[in-house]
């Protein structure tokens, strides 16, 4: 299906090439191999374009604490806190994910830096044991920044990194398996950022961590719209995306279901602690994404899924962080 093959510029299109290596560096679909510079190489296994959720994850985090001020040092916190969540442990996620997918990448993606032959397999293993030591040490310093009694980033540091073997590495490799590897993939996008935020600042407490889990169900809607772009790998290769599971239609009204009920439950639960401006601004925040599911997503979620994901994602997080708010000011 042309739609499943990856975009490749015209070589005699000077902007189209840039275009393309922009997308290649920032770990895009529809991007082309070429790249010779070994950092730009490693940048690119690290997907910085995957960055963004983690990072604005700490936000929320920080924001739903209730005691985040704005000082020069929790600024610097904040910073750190993103470092680490961003480029360090994403960074290590999807290295890690690349490495154990070299060989569905060579059907779905094979301008990849691993089967493209731009970066050798002992490189890759470095730069994975070298994101995950950085990640650990820097959560360390930052327990100790904030005088944790117990390590709290650490541990939630270590988790999340021991979650992320476990979704691309084998034998249990959880995305193999459609529900548990998109929730796990939605709850390291949401809820881990979000409560070493929330902990860098303030006590993570039961609440914080059921809502966000909640929160992260959305997130699972938000994880499948990325198995379309690798249906056909998935299906020669055996893994049990939705796509392949149910079919492309069927998939695509599972995920935006997925998206907008659970925000929608969220929303009702702020209505329940009388935090209803915050509720009201979250529904609105909801209205556009679902107009785009029915613009772009849902009439061809193979051919528009970034499309898609450009369009209604902003709202999404923006709704993300009015719920930290909300929650910090209800002092949950």
């Amino acid at each position: 299906m042309s739609e499943l093959t990856p975009i490749t510029p015209d070589s005699n299109s000077e902007g189209s090439d840039r275009t393309a290596k922009t997308r290649q560096l920032l770990g895009m679909k529809g991007a082309a191999p070429g790249e010779t510079s070994i950092w730009k190489i490693r940048l690119q296994l690290m997907k910085p374009i995957t960055w963004i959720p983690l990072i604005w994850g700490v936000v929320c985090g920080a924001a739903s604490s209730g005691n985040y001020t704005w000082s020069l040092e929790n600024v610097l916190k904040a910073a750190a806190c993103m470092l680490l969540s961003g480029p360090l442990l994403t960074g290590y996620t999807q290295t890690l994910n690349d490495f154990y997918d070299r060989e569905i990448d060579a059907i779905n993606e094979p301008y990849r830096p691993i089967p493209s032959g731009a970066i050798s397999v002992p490189q890759v293993v470095s730069q994975i044991i070298f994101l995950f030591l950085a990640g650990i040490a820097l959560a360390f310093v930052l327990d100790v920044w904030a005088g944790h009694e117990f390590p709290n980033v650490t541990v939630l540091a270590i988790f999340g990194s021991f979650i992320a073997f476990i979704y691309s590495a084998p034998p249990l490799k959880l995305k193999q398996n459609g529900w548990l590897g998109n929730y796990a993939l939605g709850a390291s996008y949401i809820a881990l950022p979000w409560w070493a935020g929330h902990a860098l600042f303030g006590e993570l407490n039961w609440k914080i961590v059921v809502l966000t889990l909640i929160y992260s169900l959305a997130g699972l809607g938000i994880a499948i719209v990325n198995d379309f772009k690798s249906v056909e790998g998935d299906r020669q290769l055996g893994l049990k995306s939705l796509p392949v599971m149910f079919g492309i239609n069927t998939a695509a009204w599972i995920c935006v279901t997925m998206i907008d009920v659970f925000q929608g439950l969220i929303a009702a639960y702020l209505v329940s602690i009388h935090e209803n401006l915050y509720a009201g601004i979250l529904v609105l925040l909801i209205i556009p994404q679902i107009t785009f599911q029915d613009m772009y997503f849902l009439r061809d979620p193979l051919q528009n899924d970034v499309k898609y994901q450009a369009s209604a994602q902003p709202f999404l997080v923006l709704g993300m962080l009015v719920t930290g708010l909300a929650l910090g000011h209800a002092g949950i």
